[in-house]
């Protein structure tokens, strides 16, 4: 794919974005798995040991003061600077971490239907029998790189039933946008809105999928995955503002760019590889870089959103300050161009 960015420039904003990251007060949960993730890629591409180096310390801190008591979906997340980690350095107290996460999503989450994850954000039962996108960055795309790690196939066929059912219960056939939830007890998407977020969370994590799963054509699902991913880049395309972002309702006119969904879906793009995507990931880069002030902080990110009763709901989610979620998308996205345009020397 053609992209016209400056890799020492790139690596530079990198930077930036990491070291504010690492700045910031993040917890053992979904923001922090979300943001980790993030300077995990920027350090498997750029190659730079301090970000290891940064990440251990966190953990090794964090284990010190002592982790949560019990685990959720979204704080499953940190799994996946836990794999990272454990990949580059062997240390054994990586695999506990991750096992007793990979034990909790298999044997004590809360789960309807085809064996479906049922979003959790804490202990208690907090959405019966509701599927939301955010699961599939947070525990879905972790049980696949789990199970591709220590070669456990019973993971990676549980993944990617994960993402079986997530297509079929929030991805619309019609117009292939992605519902933000789904309410399988009244049969229904609530509010039924185009969550640019949570169709980037589905879009990034099955193009990763898509890349990191060895021999996927052997896996069934993966031919749903990959046709689900076609489609709704193909639809998501059309919808960019003229700034190169997508706002936070897909499908509504006057909804603000919201950037980290831009970032997700801006990612998704350059890893599925199409080239003539290649126009709507410049736009997506450029407008991602005027979001990015001098000190890293990636601007412009919606806050934590449930899934809202109404379109008025999402556009009134704030703005103003950075979130961890909007730092490690970026850096996926920025990480993702870097890798391509090496790629294409």
């Amino acid at each position: 794919m053609k992209i016209i960015a400056d890799s020492r420039e790139l690596q530079a904003v990198v930077d930036r974005v990491a070291q504010y990251t690492f700045g910031m007060d993040l917890t053992w949960d979904w923001p922090g798995g979300v943001a980790y993730y993030g300077v995990c890629r920027a350090y498997e591409v750029t190659g730079e040991e301090a970000y290891l180096e940064r990440m251990i310390a966190w953990v090794d801190e964090y284990m010190e003061a002592g982790l949560p008591k019990s685990w959720t979906v979204n704080t499953c997340a940190i799994g996946h600077m836990l794999l990272t980690l454990y990949e580059h350095t062997k240390d054994e107290k990586y695999v506990d971490l991750i096992m007793s996460k990979v034990d909790y999503l298999e044997n004590k989450a809360l789960r309807f239907g085809d064996r479906v994850l049922q979003h959790t954000v804490s202990s208690k039962n907090d959405f019966p029998e509701q599927a939301w996108a955010d699961t599939l960055f947070m525990a879905a795309y972790f049980l696949l790189r789990a199970g591709i790690m220590f070669e456990r196939k019973h993971l990676i066929e549980d993944a990617l039933n994960q993402y079986f059912w997530h297509i079929n219960y929030l991805q619309d056939e019609n117009d292939s946008l992605w519902y933000h939830g789904y309410n399988h007890i009244n049969k229904d998407h609530m509010s039924g809105i185009y969550w640019a977020r949570a169709n980037a969370w589905a879009a990034y994590t099955m193009s990763r999928a898509a890349k990191v799963l060895p021999e996927a054509y052997l896996y069934p699902p993966m031919m749903h995955i990959w046709s689900s991913l076609r489609d709704q880049l193909a639809a998501i395309k059309k919808l960019q503002k003229a700034d190169g972002l997508w706002g936070t309702v897909l499908d509504y006119p006057e909804a603000y760019g919201e950037v980290s969904a831009t970032a997700g879906i801006g990612a998704a793009m350059v890893t599925q590889g199409n080239p003539l995507h290649g126009k709507y990931v410049q736009k997506a880069l450029d407008g991602l870089l005027a979001n990015i002030a001098d000190n890293g902080r990636v601007m412009n990110v919606s806050g934590g959103t449930a899934v809202m009763n109404d379109i008025a709901g999402y556009l009134g989610i704030d703005r103003k300050w950075a979130q961890g979620w909007g730092q490690g998308l970026a850096l996926a996205f920025l990480a993702a161009v870097l890798e391509n345009n090496m790629e294409q020397q």
